[in-house]
């Protein structure tokens, strides 16, 4: 097994759409030969499974007003909320996938170092879900290609669990549709107060890594270095889909259409779908404080035939503070007709 060191120029990499990205890129074009293993932080942020309905499980308006990433998986899973209190960690095997679905062989080495510490770690039954105390305080999730795997987990060591609340807040109406997979969510705890001797997360890292490498010191762990040609075609797959908010904010089950532009207070996307020429699912996408009633103009154009005297109609009793109800209009009706 060899340690992915996937610092940048010698600098931690915190953004959480790059460094999601990471194991795509190692599973489906660097594939170095044998078990690969990194880990990594990633600053605020929400990671939602590839085939999630994002206006379901997360309350933008928070996830705006916090400076909090949305991030998509090319993978399945669940919502769950990232940030510096949280360690994430990859295994990434190349043509071996003898123990693809098999969490808790992956799970294992991870639940023995902190076992190791006196911190009674276990599986849960039935689930992909390492627990304490009855308490998630991991979340895994694995894909494939081909014979080739990614299996990795989150572990919560210090994670703003307040923050965790409220942006995984889900909207009821949006779920009633039932489009695209649902999350479940389960009770999370801390690790930090139950580590001994106010271990720091530094600390913790590099414990986990001894553990798990099984070797003294981590100058005896082989270690693969990214190089500028690696990051040059994740820049480029970043570039192209995984960082565009077309991908992270607009490839939701039932929603086929994104558009956004930039108004003088900042960014307005809108997500839609238009089924036997009517308005199917219509979503708001503001990054600024908008104000006004934004349900009240999604209401009023769903399951209505495109409209430009409507979506002006319902724009101005909207009532929004921050933005020219002209050119919002304008926006919807080009985007709406280009959509069909």
């Amino acid at each position: 097994m060899y340690l992915i060191d996937t610092s940048r120029n010698g600098q931690p990499v915190y953004d959480a759409i790059v460094n999601q990205s990471l194991d795509n890129y190692f599973v489906n074009d660097k594939k170095l030969p044998g078990h690969g293993f990194m880990m990594y932080i990633n600053q605020p942020s929400v990671i939602i499974g590839k085939n999630q309905n994002a206006w379901a499980e997360v309350d933008m308006d928070y996830l705006h007003q916090n400076d909090i990433q949305l991030v998509r998986r090319t993978s399945g899973g669940g919502a769950v909320y990232h940030d510096q209190g949280n360690l994430v960690f990859e295994n990434i095997l190349v043509d071996d996938d003898s123990e693809f679905g098999n969490y808790e062989y992956f799970a294992k080495p991870v639940l023995d170092a902190i076992q190791s510490l006196g911190v009674d770690v276990k599986m849960k039954e039935n689930s992909s879900d390492l627990i304490f105390q009855d308490k998630k305080f991991s979340g895994m999730t694995m894909f494939k290609n081909g014979t080739s795997l990614a299996a990795g987990g989150t572990i919560m060591y210090d994670l703003n669990i307040e923050n965790a609340k409220h942006v995984l807040t889900e909207d009821q109406s949006e779920k009633a549709k039932a489009l695209g997979v649902k999350s479940r969510r389960s009770p999370i705890i801390n690790l930090k107060e139950y580590l001994p001797d106010n271990m720091s997360l530094s600390e913790f890292w590099d414990y986990l890594l001894k553990r798990i490498f099984k070797v003294d010191s981590l100058d005896d762990i082989e270690v693969y270095h990214m190089t500028a040609e690696d990051w040059a075609v994740i820049d480029k797959r970043i570039e192209e889909t995984y960082g565009t908010d077309e991908w992270n904010y607009g490839k939701n089950p039932g929603y086929y259409n994104y558009f956004d532009r930039d108004f003088a207070a900042g960014t307005i996307g809108l997500n839609f779908s238009i089924i036997d020429d009517k308005v199917a699912h219509f979503k708001l996408n503001p990054f600024f404080n908008l104000g006004g009633d934004r349900k009240e103009l999604e209401n009023a154009l769903v399951d209505e035939k495109v409209s430009e005297r409507k979506i002006k109609k319902a724009v101005k009793k909207a009532g929004f503070e921050n933005v020219d109800n002209d050119e919002l209009s304008a926006f919807i009706f080009d985007s709406l007709t280009n959509g069909k």
